[in-house]
């Protein structure tokens, strides 16, 4: 043997002995387990720092938006519910919770524990979507919707097609009733595995039907104390032309018709009259609180649009992120059922819980911007 084919075998000797000692977990191209980890947190921060500049652009657009009209935005506000944007906020910190409770589950090599939390995070997440759903179906019945698509909010105007949170709830159901089909495989077959991945998954789908509900419940509670406002408000408006006519009789005798007029005017004439005498057009709705407002024009479309197209593409991109970070949190779902966390091996965990971290973060941001701030 020459010494060429020696030094040939002593490299293949040392490669076939680095290729045994490399464990299943630590990717080739990593010396060890802590090279490994930097590297993935390195590349995790880069990608958080590219979405803290994307989210960026739309905030920018939002504070120049409602700077130069101030009055379109705290108008389009009114129809946020709080009670909703609130309940998702309290949802997403207990997600921002379970999740960084499962990193220290996986670094103790903890798996029930750390399938359950991982499977609360899902379900919260679930929360927070079906919730969305409801306030993005109410929106788009009555008409508030983005750019020329907005329909001016005449009292008790509707938007021209319902049925959409029944459109939307389409897709989570088929994927809830196909994940009670997989659960009753997995018991069927009585596979540990199988049940550990089923199973949470199974739970969030409810979870987003349990927001639904959570969120119907909210809408109609709202629904119900803006009606008995408005009830009250028209006999404060009866009880103001019964006063005038009370006091001033021999005007009351003088034009008998036209008080009587003024008694059968329906709200949205009245509003209509309103915003005509301020300045607008007739298809403005002007609430007696905002008789004074400068500029009458806020609920038209080229103002209103505006607001509900910025509304739906800052809450929408985020609402695709916690979609996109539902499907990372079941891939590790499936990777904690095998047991393939230690605390030698959590890097995925972690750098998942940054991301969702994040998530909640810019969530924050956009609900008092949204909902709060008039």
């Amino acid at each position: 043997m020459t010494a060429i084919q020696e030094n040939l075998a002593h490299v293949v000797d040392d490669h076939a002995d680095h290729h045994h000692e490399h464990p299943s977990w630590l990717a080739h191209h990593f010396d060890d387990a802590e090279q490994q980890y930097d590297s993935g947190k390195l590349g995790m921060w880069l990608f958080l720092v590219t979405e803290v500049l994307f989210f960026s652009g739309m905030f920018c657009a939002y504070a120049l938006y409602r700077n130069r009209n101030p009055e379109v935005f705290e108008f389009c506000s009114s129809f946020l519910n709080e009670k909703l944007g609130a309940i998702n906020t309290g949802v997403l910190l207990f997600s921002s919770l379970t999740m960084a409770w499962a990193v220290r589950a996986a670094q103790l090599r903890q798996h029930q524990l750390l399938v359950g939390m991982l499977g609360a995070t899902l379900g919260c997440a679930a929360i927070f979507l079906g919730v969305k759903a409801v306030e993005y179906s109410h929106k788009m019945e009555i008409g508030l919707l983005p750019g020329k698509l907005y329909v001016a909010q005449l009292d008790g105007a509707h938007g021209p097609h319902k049925g959409y949170l029944e459109f939307i709830c389409t897709v989570p159901a088929i994927v809830t009733a196909l994940c009670a089909f997989y659960a009753i495989y997995a018991f069927a077959t009585k596979s540990l595995f199988h049940q550990r991945v089923a199973g949470p998954m199974l739970v969030a789908g409810l979870c987003f039907f349990g927001g639904v509900g959570l969120g119907q419940y909210l809408e109609a509670q709202e629904e119900a104390s803006k009606g008995h406002g408005g009830h009250a408000a028209g006999h404060e408006h009866h009880a103001m032309v019964d006063g005038h006519v009370d006091h001033g009789s021999h005007e009351h005798a003088a034009a008998p018709e036209s008080v009587h007029a003024a008694e059968t005017k329906t709200a949205a004439e009245i509003a209509a009259s309103a915003a005509t005498a301020m300045g607008g057009t007739p298809n403005v709705y002007v609430s007696p609180t905002e008789l004074k407002t400068p500029n009458a024009d806020v609920n038209q479309r080229s103002m209103a649009g505006l607001f509900f197209s910025i509304y739906y593409c800052m809450t929408g991109v985020h609402a695709i992120h916690i979609i996109g970070g539902m499907i990372v949190i079941t891939w590790l779902i499936v990777k904690a059922a095998r047991e393939e966390f230690h605390e030698q091996y959590f890097g995925p965990v972690d750098n998942v819980g940054l991301y969702w971290h994040l998530v909640d973060f810019i969530w924050i941001y956009l609900f008092p911007l949204l909902y709060l701030i008039t």
